[in-house]
């Protein structure tokens, strides 16, 4: 049963932009939050950027500030990862997530399958 679906992902050339989505068909309470993470092969999980469902803040690592904008859409139960200026080392799988919010991946309770992202240089 899925509960929440990335999509958005593929190949890009450097410089390229990038929307992720995950889309939640779970009910969404307003203390929930979505978050971003991408896992590069050999590496740990990285925290990118989170927002909360009811107020709209977010979080964002430093690796993500500046190039990487997450929103929600809150009647599509949607949320998005806008990527921008993309580098090779932006190479990853993408997984969305929903939790208390914040920067650690222990924050979160559930988790997507993840959208394989690609950038050739």
């Amino acid at each position: 049963q899925v509960q929440l679906a990335e999509s958005g992902g593929g190949l890009v050339q450097a410089g390229d932009s990038l929307t992720l989505s995950c889309k939640s068909y779970l009910h969404t309470s307003g203390s929930d939050a979505m978050g971003w993470f991408r896992q590069a092969p050999g590496e740990a999980r990285e925290f990118l950027a989170a927002v909360r469902w009811s107020t709209g803040i977010t979080w964002y690592a430093d690796s993500a500030k500046g190039r990487f904008t997450i929103s929600r859409e809150i009647a599509k139960n949607t949320g998005r990862l806008q990527m921008n200026n993309l580098k090779p080392e932006d190479t990853a799988v993408y997984y969305c997530a929903v939790g208390q919010g914040g920067y650690s991946e222990y924050n979160y309770r559930l988790w997507g399958q993840g959208t394989r992202v690609t950038v050739s240089s």
